[in-house]
């Protein structure tokens, strides 16, 4: 997935968002391309969505 597409399936979080949640080690696991694009793979993104749902649930 692009960020652009992370950004628009979570509602319409900020980009800045997004990046600070990475800085942080919260976001969910990305890899950048050969030209410095980032992309998650829809699995980690749907687990890491999963985390979340648990951690509000508890």
């Amino acid at each position: 997935m692009t960020v652009p597409q992370i950004l628009a399936e979570l509602g319409g979080v900020s980009r800045r968002t997004f990046c600070r949640w990475r800085e942080l080690e919260q976001g969910p696991a990305a890899f950048k391309l050969p030209n410095g694009e980032l992309r998650v793979w829809r699995s980690d993104f749907a687990a890491w969505l999963r985390g979340l749902e648990g951690a509000a649930a508890a």
